[in-house]
């Protein structure tokens, strides 16, 4: 049975789409920038001051963001996710992870949690992100709903030509076959399509195929 959506609750599901991702993204936005000045610290302190110690830390949340589009597309698409994009999703989620924690670890246990913290929201809010992509479009694809559609009741001709084929197939089979002026009569179609429906059908039929 189809369930029907009702414009009210259609303006309802956008507008929770629209909060919850706003509210991701603020989170995302914050926590990747102090994960990003964290980083920095790290970097500039062990050897990479200047320029490269600022452009250091986009190579490891660049890698989770890159990684985890793979990972979609894949979703999207109904592949099988390569195991590339998801060794190299936890490489980058542990590195974050580390260089956060050694930004907070010289205050102690509780420096780490707190350093830390804002690298667990970035990656947690942007996968997060990611669901809601994910559903999105599940509930916006057409094929996802044609299998059962397909199940539910039998696919409608389009054309006059298309429901003649159809049937004289289906009374090849029931070993009553109609002839080509019934098909003709019946479909409103000139002579000749139907006498080409009829060869055609007769020849899938016993086997020959399309001549």
């Amino acid at each position: 049975m189809q369930t029907t959506v009702s414009p009210a609750g259609r303006n309802s599901d956008r507008l929770t789409r629209i909060a919850a991702v706003a509210a991701v993204l603020g989170v995302a936005a914050v926590a990747g920038w102090i994960s990003y000045l964290h980083a920095v610290q790290i970097v500039s302190s062990h050897g990479e001051p200047g320029a490269v110690g600022r452009a250091y830390p986009v190579t490891i949340d660049g890698l989770i963001v890159a990684s985890s589009m793979v990972l979609l597309d894949a979703a999207l698409h109904k592949e099988t996710a390569p195991v590339l994009a998801r060794v190299l999703l936890g490489a980058g989620i542990g590195a974050t992870l580390a260089v956060n924690i050694l930004a907070g670890v010289s205050y102690g246990p509780l420096g780490a949690v707190v350093s830390a913290w804002p690298a667990l929201a970035f990656v947690g809010t942007y996968e997060v992100l990611m669901m809601l992509v994910r559903a999105s479009s599940r509930r916006a694809s057409p094929g996802d709903a044609e299998p059962l559609a397909g199940k539910l009741s039998p696919r409608v001709p389009g054309t006059a030509e298309a429901a003649a084929e159809a049937a004289s197939r289906a009374t090849h089979a029931a070993g009553n076959p109609l002839t080509p002026n019934a098909l003709q009569t019946r479909f409103g179609l000139p002579r000749t399509v139907a006498a080409e429906i009829d060869r055609r059908v007769r020849a899938d039929m016993n086997g020959h195929g399309h001549e």
